[in-house]
C-alpha cells in the first residue's frame, strides 16, 4: 500500500514517535551533562542528530499536510503560534524564576538576591523572540559540566518557526501544490551540506550550517507527504532505511545520505502502527523537549552529575515527565483550544446579520 492510503490522521503512532525522539534527545544530553564523552564518532553523530532531525522531519510531514488541508494564512499562523509560543514562554519563566533560584539555594547561595537582581527578567526578555540570546540566569547554573547554560534545547525553536513561515510563503505563492518544491529544497540542502563543514558536537555552529540541517530534514518530511500517493509504506523499507541511517553515520555528515531514510523510518513506522495504546491523544513530547535540559541541569547541580550517563538519563527522564504532563494540560492543551475558539469567532463574524422579515409596520 502507498503511504497516502495508510496514513490516518486520527489513528497513528506519530505522537508516540515524537515522544521517543524527545527521549532520545535526553539520552544524548545525558553524556555532556555528566562530563562523559562518546568515543565513537559514528555513534556520537547519530546520538547528536537523530532526535532533533526526526522532529524536523515529522514537522515537515505534518505542517505540509496542515497547509494543504487548510490553506488559510491567518488560521495557519494562529495555529502554529499557539502550538509553540505558550509553552516556550512558560518554560522561560519557570527556568528564570524557579529553576535558577533553586540551583542557587542548593549550592548555599541566596535565591532572593538572584530574584532581586533583575537577571531572571533579563533572561526572559532577551530570549522572548525565540532566538536564544542569553543562556544563563545571573551566572547560573554554576559548577556543573554545562555551566552557564540553562536550556541548550531551545536553539531549534527559531528554526522550526522559520520553517512554518517558509511553508506559508510557498503556500501563498501558490507553489505548495507543486510536488517538485520539496525535492528541490532537499537537493539544495544536500549540496549545501556537502560544501559546508559538518555540524559537530562539541563545536561552534554557524547559521549556514543550521539552515542546511533544517532544510534537509524538514524538506524530507514534506517530500514524503507531497509524494504520499507514490511512496510505498512497508516495514521492510523501514528496516532498510534504518540500516542506511546507521551506515551513513560513518560519513562526515550523515544527513547527506541518511536524512530522507530517517524521515521515512520515523514517519512510515508511525503511520503503520495502529495499536490503540500507541495512538496517544496526550502529546507531551514538546514539554519533554523544552523541560528536559533545565531539569538535567538542576539534577547536576544537586549532585547527580556523578551518575553514569545511562542512569542519569533514566532519572532525568522520570523527573522531566511530570513537568511535560503539566505543560500539556495546563498550558499547551488550553492554548490549542483557543485555536478552535478563534475559528468559531471568525466564522460567526463572517455571517451577515439577518434582516427582519418584510411586513407592515407596527404602530407603537
Amino acid at each position: 500500500m502507498k503511504l497516502g492510503e495508510v496514513f490516518d490522521a486520527r489513528n497513528n503512532a506519530l505522537n508516540a514517535l515524537r515522544l521517543a525522539l524527545a527521549t532520545e534527545v535526553i539520552l544524548f544530553h545525558s553524556f555532556p551533562a555528566t562530563a562523559h564523552a562518546v568515543s565513537s564518532k559514528a555513534v556520537l553523530q547519530l546520538l547528536f542528530g537523530v532526535g532533533v532531525d526526526g522532529f524536523f522531519a515529522l514537522s515537515g510531514f505534518l505542517i505540509t499536510a496542515s497547509w494543504l488541508r487548510d490553506p488559510h494564512l491567518r488560521d495557519y499562523l494562529v495555529a502554529r503560534a499557539l502550538r509553540i509560543l505558550p509553552g516556550f514562554y512558560v518554560v522561560l519563566v519557570i527556568t528564570a524564576f524557579v529553576f535558577a533560584p533553586l540551583s542557587v539555594a542548593i549550592q548555599g547561595g541566596s535565591p532572593i538576591k538572584l530574584l532581586m537582581s533583575g537577571a531572571p527578567f533579563e533572561y526572559v526578555l532577551k530570549n522572548s523572540a525565540l532566538v536564544e540570546l542569553q543562556l544563563d540566569v545571573g551566572g547560573t547554573p554554576r559548577d556543573v559540566p554545562n555551566a552557564g547554560t540553562w536550556n541548550g534545547s531551545l536553539w531549534s525553536l527559531i528554526w522550526e518557526a522559520l520553517c512554518y513561515i517558509i511553508v506559508a510563503i510557498i503556500g501563498v505563492l501558490g507553489l505548495a501544490k507543486y510536488r517538485w518544491v520539496s525535492p528541490v529544497i532537499l537537493a539544495l540542502g544536500v549540496i549545501g551540506a556537502i560544501l559546508l563543514p559538518p555540524l559537530t558536537f562539541p563545536g561552534v555552529w554557524t547559521i549556514p550550517q543550521l539552515a542546511v540541517r533544517t532544510a534537509i530534514t524538514f524538506s524530507s518530511g514534506a517530500l514524503l507527504y507531497q509524494w504520499r500517493d507514490v511512496i510505498p509504506a512497508r516495514w521492510s523499507l523501514v528496516a532498510a532505511s534504518i540500516v542506511i541511517v546507521i551506515a551513513s553515520s560513518v560519513l562526515p555528515d550523515y544527513r547527506v545520505v541518511g536524512a530522507l531514510p530517517l524521515a521515512y523510518a520515523v514517519i512510515v513506522s508511525g503511520v503503520l502502527i495502529k495499536h490503540k495504546r500507541l495512538n496517544l491523544r496526550t502529546d507531551v513530547s514538546y514539554g519533554m523537549y523544552i523541560y528536559a535540559f533545565p531539569t538535567q541541569q538542576l539534577l547536576a547541580v544537586a549532585g547527580l552529575v556523578t551518575l553514569s550517563p545511562l542512569l542519569f538519563f533514566g532519572v532525568s527522564t522520570l523527573a522531566t515527565l511530570p513537568l511535560a504532563v503539566l505543560s500539556w494540560f495546563l498550558v499547551e492543551k488550553r492554548a490549542l483550544a483557543l485555536k478552535h475558539r478563534f475559528r468559531r469567532y471568525e466564522s460567526e463574524a463572517s455571517i451577515p446579520p439577518q434582516q427582519p422579515p418584510a411586513g407592515p409596520a407596527v404602530a407603537d
